[in-house]
Formats: structure tokens, C-alpha cells, sequence
């Protein structure tokens, strides 16, 4: 059986590994990605956050990404029977980038993947993981590529950014279940030709279908829009038939959507994914790290998914080279701390989001543009920032201010008509 030697073995070609086996490449090790899917193929998480352009600026993709010409994306908007709150990235409390983009997946990974290989990073695709031997942070990796080919790589180190794979979590029974309710999500990508009709190019848009239940509209720079239900499973047992008439008769039913996309062309047949939240017993071991959605995945309705990924990587990425240099890594201190910070406060607001304490303050009247902006930074994936009070105290201060509002407001009399 063939062996080959690396400093770095990254498993996933995803954001999260070429992200990581960029910047170690980059500090001139030797590095190779395997990868089990053929490129490029679809995946979720179109929407990304501005956080997640300080680690593919360090991975050097940024002008990659541009050339591709994707849609910018500038804020957020959400609706609720008819009501809106917009939030621009150009008002956040934290310093730092204020647009991002939003890409078809397979396009984007590929573009990602491509460019990390003409760095100098050797990407094997269609290549299944099927056993990792550990002798110290030293590793023997077995693999399998399409044909049934089997060969040896040898590591000083192995980080998994493989994603809903989960490699070394399945092979190592690292797997938890994740304290999140099981949820469903119903989806396609449009021919969006009534557009023109909307304001969001710039932005995604999240309708509030009814408590529990939203939808995502996110525009491309191609025409195409991505637009999906999320729910819990039950919701979506009312409706009948095949997935595709399933999904029309769901847009029927919201009045946000009936018009734009009535008898809209689906660029694929609706998909479904469900129960997709995860998460594992610990981030690290000796020889290896676990990045992006291998470490934990929560939910789609803030587009945390690629600003994880990307961050966690980030940071990985970089105490992996001070360990090859032979530093002393304190894993839990410089690495699980910060990602569990990050995974932490958007765990609130997904909650927050699902028990309606979201719903109070994104339409309230009457909004505190200060408190706004700290929110409108947790929204743009700057979770890291201890400065905003809303990322300190997430766990208490949007019911805080939920509960303030809702004070407020009772003390509001109802108009009345003079006769």
C-alpha cells in the first residue's frame, strides 16, 4: 500500500479546511486535503456573515471570491405579517468588515478548493477516510478513493473540517446528541424573474411564517434565489403530495411570497434536510483538531454555519503551526474556550429566535438604535466581542430587553375614534 508524508493532513475541502490548510501551507508545511465529494456539489449555508471575511482574507480567497462576482450582501431583513426590520451591517457596534456575500455553495467551495490547490495544496476528491491510527499527535491515515484504491498518509497532525461527515467524531464515537429540538427544512433554488418587485437583492431576507416556523429568500447575482421553510417536522405533515407540490403549496399559503413566486420555475426538484443539529465530546485530541460543523452545527437562521467554519479554522489553523514549531498548545484555554463563546451566543439567539423573544424585539416600535447596533453585530457573526453587552450577557440580555419591551408597551392605550 502506498504511504505518503505530510505535516498536516486536512480532511474536508469545504470552507473549513481550505481555510485551515491555507494558512498552514502558507507558513510552509507540508500539507494535502482529502475530500469524499466530487466538487462541485450542493450544500446549504449560502448566506454568509462579514466575520467570515477576516478568515478567508487570512486564507487569501478574498480576491478569488470576488472575481467569482457573487451577490453582495449588505444586512438583513426580516418580516413578520407585513411588518419589517432591516438591519445594515454599516450600523454594527463592533469594528470590522460590513458586507459579505451571498453564493451558490458548489460554486463557492469549488472556488475555495481550486484556489488553495493552486497555492501548492494537493486536493484528493472522492476519497473516503476509513481509518486513522494515533501514535502520539503522529497519525496513519487509511483512504479509499472511487475506484476502490487504498493508500497510507502519514501526519504530524490531522485537522477535520469534514463537516456533516464527521469523520473523526464517527471513527472515534465522539458523536453527542445536541440539545436542540429536531427541525425540518423544505427548500429549492428559484428562476426569481419577478425580483424587480422585491428590495433584498443586497440582503436575506427571514419571514416569520408563524411562531416556530420561517423562510428564507436569498438572491444570487444570477437571477436565481435560494428559498426554503424551516420548521419543526410536524408543522410540515399538513401538506401533501410530492415534496415539489408540497413547497407550492406552502408558498401559496404566505402571503410574502404567493405573488413573486406563484408558478415559479424550480431549478432542482425540492429538497429536504432535517435533524441537523450535532455536536461531539470534545474539539481536540492529541494529533488532531476538529473544525466547522464537526465540532458542532446549530441552525440555519442566523447563517452561522460558514462564519464557524471559517473562524474555527482560523484559529486552528494557527495553533497548529505554533505546535509544529514545538510550542505548547493549551487546547481547551486557546481553542474550545473561544469556539464555545462563539457557538454559545448564537445557541441564544437560535433559541431566543424559536421562543418568539426575537420576534419582540426585531418589531418592536420605537427600537434603541445603540441596542440595535450591538444586536445588528451578533448578526453579522461578530460573537467573539466581549465589549458588546449582547454578546457578554447573551444568555440574559435578550430576554432582558424582551421583557422591557413588552412592559413598555402594555402601558400603550389603544386609539380610539371620535364619533
Amino acid at each position: 500500500m502506498n504511504t505518503e508524508k505530510v505535516d498536516v493532513l486536512v480532511i474536508g475541502a469545504g470552507p473549513a479546511g481550505t481555510v485551515a490548510a491555507s494558512i498552514v501551507n502558507k507558513a510552509g508545511y507540508k500539507v494535502k486535503i482529502v475530500e469524499k465529494m466530487k466538487f462541485p456539489r450542493f450544500v446549504i449555508g449560502e448566506s454568509l456573515l462579514p466575520r467570515c471575511m477576516e478568515a478567508l482574507t487570512e486564507a487569501g480567497f478574498v480576491d478569488a471570491v470576488k472575481g467569482k462576482g457573487f451577490q453582495e450582501k449588505s444586512g438583513a431583513k426580516f418580516v413578520k405579517n407585513g411588518k419589517i426590520c432591516d438591519y445594515f451591517f454599516a450600523d454594527q457596534f463592533t469594528p470590522g468588515w460590513n458586507w459579505t456575500w451571498q453564493v451558490p455553495r458548489g460554486e463557492f467551495d469549488k472556488t475555495l478548493a481550486d484556489t488553495v490547490e493552486r497555492m501548492g495544496v494537493p486536493v484528493s476528491y472522492e476519497t473516503t477516510v476509513t481509518a486513522i491510527q494515533f501514535n502520539g499527535s503522529d497519525s496513519m491515515t487509511t483512504v479509499e478513493d472511487i475506484n476502490g484504491n487504498k493508500s497510507q498518509i502519514e501526519a504530524r497532525f490531522i485537522i477535520d473540517g469534514s463537516g456533516y461527515g464527521r469523520v473523526i467524531p464517527r471513527l472515534f464515537n465522539l458523536d453527542k446528541p445536541s440539545n436542540l429540538p429536531p427541525r425540518k427544512a423544505v427548500f429549492t433554488h428559484t428562476i426569481d424573474l419577478k425580483r424587480s418587485m422585491a428590495d433584498e437583492p443586497n440582503r436575506i431576507t427571514i419571514v416569520v411564517h408563524k411562531k416556530g416556523v420561517w423562510i428564507w429568500i436569498i438572491p444570487f447575482s444570477s437571477g436565481i434565489t435560494s428559498l426554503g421553510f424551516v420548521g419543526n417536522p410536524e408543522f410540515f405533515e399538513q401538506y401533501k403530495g410530492t415534496l415539489d407540490e408540497q413547497l407550492r403549496a406552502l408558498i401559496a399559503d404566505e402571503p410574502y411570497l404567493s405573488e413573486r413566486f406563484k408558478d415559479v420555475e424550480f431549478v432542482f426538484d425540492t429538497k429536504v434536510l432535517q435533524s441537523w443539529s450535532s455536536t461531539t465530546e470534545k474539539f481536540y485530541g492529541e494529533g488532531f483538531v476538529l473544525t466547522g460543523n464537526v465540532t458542532e452545527f446549530l441552525d440555519p437562521v442566523f447563517s452561522s454555519g460558514v462564519t464557524l467554519a471559517t473562524v474555527s479554522s482560523q484559529i486552528a489553523g494557527n495553533l497548529v503551526i505554533r505546535k509544529l514549531k514545538g510550542e505548547t498548545i493549551d487546547w481547551e484555554k486557546e481553542y474550545t474556550e473561544p469556539m464555545m463563546q462563539g457557538v454559545d451566543t448564537f445557541r441564544s439567539y437560535v433559541n431566543a429566535w424559536y421562543d418568539g423573544t426575537l420576534d419582540t424585539i426585531f418589531f418592536a416600535d420605537d427600537q434603541d438604535l445603540f441596542i440595535k447596533s450591538q444586536i445588528c453585530s451578533v448578526l453579522a457573526g461578530y460573537v467573539w466581542d466581549l465589549n458588546n453587552q449582547y454578546v457578554k450577557n447573551h444568555q440574559t440580555a435578550l430576554t432582558k430587553l424582551a421583557t422591557i419591551i413588552e412592559y413598555r408597551d402594555s402601558f400603550k392605550k389603544p386609539k380610539t375614534t371620535s364619533a
